[in-house]
């Protein structure tokens, strides 16, 4: 098996990154997301939403990563400056996500590392995420990850969805 290369994500990864997208909700996220909403994600919807986010990102937007292996994009990471009232001066890793098949593969610490350094180079000393409640397996790899909870939790509505979401933050000093 050849080596990960993680690299800037560009307009033409925007495909295989909306596959990746849908199936890792639809794998992560079964019984915990309603399965109708799971069920309704659309490849090319997303594919056109990721064509625009990469093409004009967010205005806290720092960037988004691919990981490759042998051509193949296993896996993604969008992250920037903190959206959060409380984490505007720390950097936050947006999502994150690696194809099912390449669980366990270290696509997903490939990924989280980069994104850290990107984070880190942009001058912001600590980040943060948010995980799903009840995504025990996210919880895990960021725990092991060296990322910690700080009590923070969210309610994010969106149509047809309510995501209850918990915070984990890392200190990106060396």
């Amino acid at each position: 098996m050849t080596a990960i290369e993680v690299r800037d994500g560009r307009v033409d990864d925007a495909d295989q990154v909306a596959s990746i997208h849908v199936r890792s909700w639809r794998a992560a996220y079964r019984g915990l997301i309603d399965q109708d909403v799971l069920d309704g994600l659309s490849i090319p919807d997303r594919a056109a939403s990721w064509r625009g986010f990469i093409a004009t990102p967010l205005p806290t937007g720092l960037g988004i990563l691919v990981a490759v292996r042998d051509g193949a994009i296993l896996g993604w990471a969008s992250f920037g400056s903190g959206r959060d009232d409380d984490g505007a001066a720390d950097g936050e890793v947006y999502g994150i996500y690696a194809d099912p098949d390449a669980w366990s593969t270290g696509v997903g610490r490939a990924l989280l590392e980069a994104a850290e350094q990107r984070i880190a180079d942009a001058g912001h000393t600590r980040a943060y995420l948010w995980v799903l409640d009840g995504n025990d397996r996210a919880d895990a790899f960021y725990a092991r990850q060296g990322w910690e909870l700080d009590g923070a939790t969210k309610v994010d509505e969106r149509p047809n969805l309510t995501l209850k979401e918990h915070r984990r933050v890392k200190s990106l000093a060396s």
